[in-house]
């Protein structure tokens, strides 16, 4: 399964370049700030370089996270780390040539899924992909997945959805995104865990003299239980609940 996923992750980049398609793309960059994490040092400064793009045979999400623990050590990385994930998704719309839906399932796709950074973190993530189309979202992706991890035990079932949703507010706009991370199964060595982490933000680009939708500002949650998959107990709790300040700039 591992040999299969690096093979078509290793083949995206040649196939989408066969017919010189990228359809769309965004990067950006982003700045967090916040207190009261678990099993890591307590506060956190991150620094996330994120890049999206739609290509001839899928579509593309990768990001790293850079993070600095305020001069204190983590029991593992030191005073900081890095931690990304790269994940290609392929279309059978797209690589047939012609729609593959059936209702509100508007895209039938092949979702795959590199981990990796400091520490024993590395695993492969392969399964099915749904575009969904949902009323009041600017997009909604569901992911499930076989989750393998690289060299050690807890392989399991990971449900991964993603969403965007957008208001008008004044002669701006404000943004609704995140995902969830569902780990859905424990094998012993790897607890159940739910992780949910959405941004809400507001366009500043147009009151700063920027471009729209080029700088937002706002506030991230993030909501882990059973961080890493560590169960939670009196004597290490490891479910975390943190709001950070953020600044993220597209470009």
């Amino acid at each position: 399964m591992k040999r299969l996923l690096i093979a078509l992750i290793v083949s995206y980049a040649p196939l989408a370049a066969a017919n010189d398609v990228i359809q769309w793309q965004d990067n950006s960059l982003s700045y967090l700030y916040g207190d009261n994490f678990k099993v890591n040092p307590e506060t956190q400064q991150t620094l996330t370089f994120e890049h999206a793009s739609g290509w001839n045979v899928g579509d593309l999400f990768m990001f790293v996270d850079f993070t600095k623990y305020n001069g204190e050590e983590d029991f593992l990385n030191g005073k900081t780390s890095y931690y990304g994930e790269f994940s290609p998704r392929f279309s059978f719309s797209k690589m047939l040539g012609k729609p593959v839906e059936m209702g509100f399932v508007k895209d039938v796709l092949l979702a795959t899924t590199v981990e990796f950074g400091e520490g024993d973190v590395e695993s492969f993530l392969i399964g099915a992909g749904f575009d969904l189309a949902i009323p009041g979202f600017d997009f909604f992706q569901l992911n499930m997945y076989r989750r393998i991890p690289d060299g050690r035990d807890g392989d399991t079932w990971q449900i991964t959805p993603t969403w965007k949703m957008t208001w008008p507010v004044g002669e701006s706009n404000i943004v609704f995104d995140g995902f969830i991370d569902w780990i859905v199964d424990s094998d012993g060595s790897f607890e159940q865990n739910f992780h949910f982490n959405p941004q809400l933000k507001y366009d500043l680009g147009k009151q700063v003299g920027l471009q729209e939708s080029a700088l937002f500002v706002g506030i991230e949650y993030d909501y882990w239980k059973n961080k890493y998959g560590i169960k939670s107990s009196s004597g290490f709790n490891t479910d975390q609940s943190v709001t950070s300040l953020l600044v993220k700039y597209h470009f």
